[in-house]
């Protein structure tokens, strides 16, 4: 770092929303010449922050200093104007103009009342040049890789005038080599000077280009501290608000453990695969990964978050369409290029997205449970509402939802309810491989246990299950084998005396 003081610092920075403390008297300090990292959970408080920082939200309390001066940026663009500049993950550019056009729009040079194209073009490949890049900046900005998009968003920003540039998951969508191209330029920019603030989910590549991190939990500042020396799986324990040594598994819920080993050794009993993936995979999504189900087993999924675990589930399912790999179904070579295949292959999915991608508020609980079956046998195999009543009830009466019929309306349950008829939906399709992503989450302590007790029995009647869960307690005391995920890549598989909380930290951070 060049400079002592900080470029920005934000000081007992407090934003509070109806019903949630975002930021808690958080601090926050970015150097010139570094690349800084903020880290933590979903819900940490990071997007928040930047949004403070940028203007998108006015902070309730606290202060902010750009170089030792106040400031309170009421708007993105007031915050340009004092030189902090945002790239966001999904590149905000035109993609049908040309290269020279994205970099200089709204500023354009102009001759005789006309825009000077020559001059125009000269900007563009100098202010490319200082990224190292050499390209035809006439060419349309769409025939280009998603990697030199987000080079020629970085270029867009900077200026003379530019202090600060905040990175939002700029590698989301880059394969290995692309992500090395940018960091070259990330290098380059901090070595002239420039200050970084550099969002991502991937562990790894925060080590690689990081000088900084600052560690976010719950809306609260747990600390800042230089990457070389915070070893990773300290950064992970500080992520999740425990030390190593308090990760060890209590069964306070035996009965719950008791059902996992009995799930375990069916599983070992019993090797029938009935979901076999093989060399898996879509590129800026997931690395190729091979996995295998057994009947009546619940492989767990397990990873930080951006870890890939999401991305691995939706495209088993065909929601994502992978461009290299095989799926097997009970040995049979599967093709499954949407969910419907997938449905018709007798695999059902629950979203972690129960409000956009789950449940249909406004619809009855009876319409929520029939709609994938009749999706499934199509529109000219029409349910009676006397068979919908039928199958609504029986699975109602199943899986205990609280409810005093089945014609009440979805909105009306409480969470947890809401999520056993999102379950319920997909065993009225007799499925025989169930992928549950995040299904305790939001719902009360009593209602998980529920959840995590019909996963089991639906386990022991043979279904066999792949279950995603943040909570790494959650994932131990459900599965029979669980899957280690990090940075878009499955990374190990732990079993018997190796499923415990501090097993996964360590495999995650790269420890034996």
């Amino acid at each position: 770092m060049s400079d002592k003081a900080p470029i920005i610092e934000m000081k007992k920075i407090n934003k509070g929303f109806p019903g949630v403390q975002a930021l808690a008297d958080v601090d926050f300090r970015l150097f010139r010449g570094e690349v800084h990292a903020i880290m933590g959970q979903n819900g940490a408080g990071k997007s928040t922050l930047v949004k403070v920082l940028t203007g998108v939200y006015k902070q309730d309390s606290g202060e902010m200093l750009l170089e030792g001066r106040p400031i309170r940026p009421d708007s993105p663009l007031a915050a340009q104007k004092l030189g902090i500049n945002t790239v966001y993950q999904e590149v905000n550019l035109c993609l049908n103009l040309s290269v020279a056009e994205n970099i200089c729009i709204g500023k354009e040079p102009k001759r005789l009342g006309r825009i000077d194209w020559k001059t125009v073009n000269r900007a563009a490949e100098e202010v490319l040049s200082r990224l190292n890049i050499k390209i035809d900046v006439t060419r349309t900005l769409s025939s280009y890789s998603i990697a030199i998009q987000q080079m020629v968003a970085i270029a867009r920003v900077l200026d003379s005038s530019a202090k600060v540039l905040i990175l939002d998951e700029p590698t989301s969508s880059l394969d290995d080599s692309e992500v090395e191209q940018l960091f070259k330029v990330i290098r380059k920019l901090r070595d002239e000077g420039l200050a970084i603030l550099f969002i991502t989910h991937f562990l790894d590549q925060t080590y690689e280009i990081s000088d900084r991190i600052t560690i976010l939990k719950n809306g609260s500042f747990v600390g800042e501290y230089m990457t070389d020396k915070l070893p990773k799986l300290e950064l992970i324990t500080k992520m999740l608000g425990k030390e190593l040594t308090e990760f060890s598994y209590t069964a306070d819920s035996g009965a719950v453990r008791k059902a996992s080993d009995e799930v375990a050794a069916k599983a070992d009993a019993e090797k029938d695969a009935v979901l076999r993936v093989e060399d898996l995979g879509l590129q800026g999504s997931i690395a190729p990964f091979d996995l295998r189900l057994d009947s009546g087993e619940v492989l767990g999924l397990a990873g930080l978050l951006g870890s890939g675990r999401t991305e691995m589930a939706r495209l088993i399912f065909g929601i994502s369409s992978a461009d290299q790999g095989e799926i097997f179904i009970k040995g049979e070579k599967a093709s499954i290029g949407s969910p419907r295949g997938a449905m018709m292959s007798g695999i059902g999915f629950c979203s972690e997205d129960r409000k956009s991608e789950g449940i249909f508020a406004e619809l009855s609980i009876r319409e929520n449970v029939i709609l994938a079956l009749q999706a499934k046998r199509g529109m000219f195999r029409y349910l009676s509402k006397k068979q919908q009543l039928e199958i609504a009830d029986e699975l109602i009466k199943s899986l205990g939802i609280k409810t005093p019929s089945a014609n009440y309306e979805a909105r009306q349950l409480s969470g947890g309810n809401q999520q056993k008829v999102m379950l319920a939906r997909w065993l009225a399709t007799d499925p025989i491989i169930l992928i549950l992503d995040e299904p305790t989450r939001g719902i009360d302590v009593g209602a998980k246990l529920e959840i995590m007790e019909q996963i089991l029995n639906l386990s022991r009647a043979g279904l066999s299950v792949i279950f995603i869960s943040s909570e790494f307690d959650e994932v131990i005391r459900c599965s029979s084998r669980i899957a280690v995920l990090k940075d878009k890549a499955k990374i190990a598989e732990l079993c018997g005396a190796e499923m415990t909380e501090s097993g996964i930290l360590q495999t995650i951070a790269g420890g034996n």
